[in-house]
């Protein structure tokens, strides 16, 4: 599978995929946006693939944004369809059933930070910047940032960095719990990678199940998503994953997970 706006790498049960437009510091067009989800696709039908890393390519950005000289081009009624297409991939990418790491390597803005928000978890090198800065545009965010932010932040925060549009750094966006780790650049793709392997050693449907529960749970009462997690728990334990795990526990020997 061949792309012109991103790239696609296989290798020890990790996908990496990388916005590849450092010219234009990865900005967000179209045909962008429908290569990641046909490299999504990809991966949720790839069952030697665990985990997904996101990047961006160069040294300066992740993603900046939206491709600009193609938004401003839209009307209200190619504007709504555009959003719907947008945010139909990072749904994919939210629930894909597999841990995608995001590794924010400079700009995360508009598009980028929402991109980053559907992705299971963000790291971030400490000279990233992230923010919403779509108000300055006379626009809204569109890719579920008013959405994702308020859910990962709180409401305040998350209203305060819409309104004013501000970037802000690595280290405030780990104080207020938009990424998860702040690294050294170098250390970025390396710490998220470790991360990786430890999922990849744990087995895979109860990975799969867990996302899930978490994921549909945000949008439940507390009754509601703690039946979920039982319905869950119970379809888990029905898994020779299950079986495995707990014989190789008491057995004191590693599991061999087969994703079964």
């Amino acid at each position: 599978m061949s792309f012109e706006n991103i790239l696609l790498e296989k290798k020890n049960s990790i996908a990496y995929v990388t916005v590849n437009r450092p010219k234009v510091l990865n900005a967000l067009n179209m045909a962008t946006m429908e290569e990641l989800r046909a490299a999504f696709t990809d991966i949720k039908s790839d069952a030697s693939i665990r985990v997904v890393i996101m990047t961006g390519s160069g040294e300066k950005a992740f993603i900046a944004g939206a491709d600009i000289g193609e938004l401003s081009k839209h009307d209200a009624v190619s504007a709504k369809e555009y959003t719907h297409k947008g945010q139909s991939v990072l749904d994919l990418i939210e629930n894909l059933g597999k841990p995608v790491i995001a590794c924010l390597n400079g700009f995360a803005l508009g598009g980028g930070c929402e991109i980053a928000m559907a992705c299971t978890m963000r790291l971030a090198s400490n000279n990233a910047k992230l923010g919403q800065p779509e108000v300055k545009l006379g626009i809204i965010p569109g890719y579920g940032g008013t959405q994702r932010l308020p859910r990962l932040v709180g409401k305040g925060i998350a209203m305060q960095l819409v309104l004013a549009g501000e970037m802000i750094t690595a280290e405030e966006a780990h104080r207020i719990g938009l990424v998860n780790e702040v690294t050294a650049p170098s250390e970025l793709l390396p710490r998220a990678e470790a991360i990786a392997q430890k999922i990849i050693a744990n087995a895979p449907l109860a990975v799969q199940y867990a996302m899930e529960a978490v994921n549909k749970g945000m949008e439940m009462t507390l009754a509601e998503g703690l039946y979920l997690e039982a319905v869950l728990f119970g379809v888990a334990c029905a898994t020779e994953d299950k079986k495995e795990g707990t014989t190789a526990f008491l057995e004191k020997r590693a599991a061999a997970f087969k994703g079964k």
